[in-house]
Order: C-alpha cells, then structure tokens, then sequence
C-alpha cells in the first residue's frame, strides 16, 4: 500500500498542467470519486490496524497535495486566459455614438442638397435684427400687426432691435450685397 501511495505521489508531482484540458483530466484521474486518490481510501478499510495511522497520514497528504496542486494550477490558467484577452490600454478609446439625428434635421439637410444641386447657395444671418430689415425693407406698414408687442419679443424701448420674426430679412441682407441673379435659401 506505502508503495501504491508513493507511486501516486510521484505521478501528482510530475504531472503536466499546461491546459484547461489537462487540468480536468487531472481532476478526474485523481480527485474524483473514481479517482485513483479515491481508491486508496477504499484499500484503506482493509490494512491492518497497526499501520492504518501511518498510511492515513500518507493518504491525507498526497490528497492535500493534489487539491492543493490542483487549485493553484486552476487559478495560474485562469489568470493567464484573462490576461491574455484583456485590452491594450494604450490603444486610442472607442468613440460612442450619442445618439442618431433628428428626422427633422433629416429632411432638412436633403432639401439643402437638393438645391444646392440646383445651384443654390445658404444664406444665414442673424438673429438679433433691426427694424429696417426686418420689416421696413419689406414694406411692412408701421401699423401691420407683425410690429404689435405681442408679436414682436423687441430689445429695446425704442423698437429698433428685435428677434428675427422671419427669414425674410437674410434676403434683404444678400441682396444688399450681392447683384442680381441672385439663388439662394435661407433656413
């Protein structure tokens, strides 16, 4: 039996954890019920009374061994295979996407490209505009109910400066700098 014991040993000690595949061959050679660790508990039953301490010392330790093997192996494979998957931190970052555009933003930009296509040019101006190009210009009457307060968000006291009320005053804006002919949007 200290023979069978020692072989074991031997064989546990020399043995090759070099894969996930090889670790549970390990386990089931060894330390499943079937095992040859397992078996040795079973002979046990049957050596004389006398010598059951010594070889149940001997049986105890070549199991701590093999668990203790086992264990260690399992987690130095377990490390390497997350190691080895990790990201390189020194790579640039992923960007996220934030989110997708606006159907109306959609549209918005084909029907730019649409006339830009026809030969169109964008116009943008401000927002903040005087009385003379926004409504002046136009020949809106000083009395037309675009001017009333309630229409108009006006800037100051006097009623020069207001918030754009249309796109109207950009074409005002071109054409005081542009000659004729003249193809433009303003959004």
């Amino acid at each position: 039996m200290v023979n069978k014991i020692n072989e074991i040993l031997q064989q546990v000690k020399n043995y090759n954890f070099d894969s996930i595949d090889k670790l549970e061959e390990f386990k089931l050679k060894f330390l499943s019920k079937k095992g040859l660790i397992n078996n040795l508990f079973i002979d046990f039953k049957n050596i004389p009374h006398e010598t059951k301490k010594e070889i149940g010392l001997k049986i105890n330790e070549l199991k701590s061994l093999a668990q203790d093997l086992y264990n260690k192996s399992k987690d130095k494979l377990e490390t390497l295979k997350t190691t080895s998957h990790e990201t390189d931190l020194t790579l640039p970052g992923y960007s996220e996407k934030l989110g997708a555009r606006h159907p109306l933003s959609i549209v918005r930009n084909e029907i730019i490209d649409i006339f830009k296509y026809l030969g169109f040019i964008i116009s943008e101006g401000p927002e903040i505009e005087d009385d003379w190009h926004n409504f002046s210009s136009l020949n809106f009457p000083q009395d037309h109910p675009a001017r009333d307060m309630q229409d108009t968000f006006f800037l100051d006291e006097i009623g020069n400066i207001l918030l754009r009320t249309h796109t109207s005053s950009i074409q005002v804006r071109v054409m005081e700098n542009q000659k004729p002919p003249i193809r433009t949007i303003s959004i």
